[in-house]
């Protein structure tokens, strides 16, 4: 999320890229880089544990209640969070920092992290959807990360199932962007 890299050890590991690139890197290529970063920050890079994500999610979850929420998809992973929000009153930049400091205070309060140490590594992404086939991709994506690394499917209670809502467009309406496709 930086706008510049100030730190010259950093500098060394390449050019700065802001956003998701067209084509992804191999997944060997991105992780020989992480072996590069560690030994260049000045934090531990810490991963959650199946057990830390459960309680993201559980903190997650309380904060998607307690703000009124509508969450169509969420997977909590080693060293990333994916959440699908309905629109909402709040902006997405504040739903993103509701639930990361709702996970970050959680974590902290029972012991798996530092007080000194951050917890989340910037402000998020927020991506607007623009049809229900937009929508139904994103949570077959969503419950399919946690799979594609040999975790189970996370199934939170607190998830709801979506029924084809976009703004300004009724899911009753007879319009066939609103058609159910198969999971």
């Amino acid at each position: 999320m930086s706008k510049a890299i100030s730190v010259r050890s950093l500098r060394e590991l390449g050019p700065l890229h802001q956003g998701r690139r067209t084509v992804q890197p191999a997944g060997r290529e991105i992780r020989a880089f992480y072996e590069r970063a560690a030994e260049k920050l000045r934090y531990d890079l810490l991963t959650f544990s199946p057990g830390q994500c459960g309680c993201i999610a559980e903190a997650m979850g309380e904060a998607v209640r307690r703000c009124g929420y509508t969450c169509y998809a969420a997977a909590a992973m080693p060293d990333h969070v994916h959440v699908l929000i309905r629109k909402h009153r709040d902006r997405g930049e504040t739903m993103i920092e509701n639930l990361q400091n709702a996970s970050r205070d959680l974590l902290r309060e029972r012991g798996h992290r530092d007080e000194e140490h951050p917890v989340w590594g910037g402000p998020g992404w927020v991506v607007f959807l623009e049809t229900p086939a937009d929508v139904r991709r994103v949570i077959r994506y969503v419950e399919q990360n946690p799979v594609k690394i040999g975790w189970p499917v996370q199934n939170w209670i607190w998830v709801t199932e979506y029924d084809g809502w976009l703004p300004g467009l009724s899911p009753h309406r007879r319009d066939p962007r609103n058609r159910k496709r198969p999971r």
